[in-house]
């Protein structure tokens, strides 16, 4: 009996080591896991001034919604209140946080070589956005925006129908920020138009800074420097154009029509349209500040291994207080 327990003992023991050592097999959890949250694109946004202008607050609305969370973006805005120094450091810190692409909508056309030269070493594609810059394009991979050149030119033709047959145009010119690309070719434009036109005298050149106030001001003091003499106002932005509207009104000079102060406005946003309509603004190019679609469309582009145009354009029309409708003012989305 004694030998018959050790040898049960014996054998309980071996089964139990050989269950010990053998290899335990669970069933395979491969393809079962839940898929990793998509990581956001981040995108590092420059912006001039958030909230400069009616064009400036639809063009700042347009990018924060298509680059939203929703949109599969992490989107940085840094608003530099149109300083200069500001947005070129605001872009640097961009870079140090190592972001996926920078958007720059810049203050002033200079001063871009060094913080561009560093976010391509930094490998960090860059998109210019409503403002051009100088400097190399290889710098950048794309632009995207109007032709600010191309807009003062539909004004000044405007301008060469309505003081047609040697009729005199004595022009104020409330100009933008100076230095930024929307106030040069725009100035240019008009220029050139001056230049090619006997008839026309430019009788001040001032910028307004985008501000209705400032240019209202402004426009306050030439009226009393000119006075009647004045038949032309060409203002490079809505706003602008409103605050000499407002100065002129106060003065008690007639505006707009056919036979008032001839009101030449840029950007075309809903309510200066309304003012386009009611006759007061003669002719109001457009500047297309909804720009946020066709960034976040560039930078899926690039994130697919695509190759954007160096530059692309968006289309933009002009308006004039003559042929105007409300239907066309109620179709508009800004």
């Amino acid at each position: 009996m004694k030998k018959f327990l050790a040898l049960v003992f014996v054998a309980t023991l071996l089964i139990s080591c050989l269950s010990a050592c053998a290899p335990v097999t669970t069933p395979s959890t491969q393809g079962t896991q839940p898929p990793a949250e998509s990581k956001l694109i981040r995108v590092g946004f420059a912006q001039c001034k958030a909230d400069e202008s009616d064009w400036r607050k639809a063009n700042t609305k347009s990018v924060q919604e298509a680059l939203s969370k929703e949109n599969g973006f992490d989107l940085i805005l840094a608003d530099s209140n149109n300083d200069a120094a500001k947005l070129v450091s605001d872009v640097q810190g961009f870079i140090d946080q190592e972001v996926d692409y920078i958007i720059i909508a810049a203050v002033n056309a200079d001063g871009w070589d060094t913080v561009l030269g560093n976010a391509k070493k930094a490998g960090i594609p860059v998109i210019l956005m409503d403002r051009t810059i100088n400097a190399s394009e290889d710098l950048y991979n794309c632009w995207l925006g109007g032709g600010f050149y191309n807009e003062g030119v539909k004004a000044t033709d405007w301008m060469g129908k309505r003081f047609a047959g040697g009729k005199q145009a004595n022009i104020v010119h409330l100009q933008g920020q100076l230095g930024a690309s929307a106030q040069v070719g725009r100035t240019e434009a008009l220029e050139d138009a001056i230049g090619k036109n006997s008839n026309w005298k430019l009788l001040a050149q001032q910028t307004g800074e985008w501000s209705t106030d400032t240019a209202k001001e402004i426009m306050a003091s030439w009226i009393q420097q000119y006075g009647d003499d004045i038949n032309c106002v060409y203002a490079e932005n809505d706003n602008m154009a409103d605050g000499a509207i407002q100065a002129l009104e106060e003065a008690g000079k007639k505006v707009g029509g056919d036979d008032g102060v001839a009101i030449i406005s840029f950007d075309a946003n809903r309510a200066y349209l309304q003012m386009t309509l009611e006759g007061k603004i003669n002719c109001n190019v457009e500047c297309n500040p909804l720009l946020g679609p066709g960034v976040a469309a560039l930078i899926n582009k690039i994130e697919g291994g695509g190759t954007p145009n160096k530059k692309e354009s968006v289309d933009e029309t002009a308006f004039y207080y003559d042929t105007i409708t409300q239907e066309v003012i109620d179709a508009r989305p800004y």
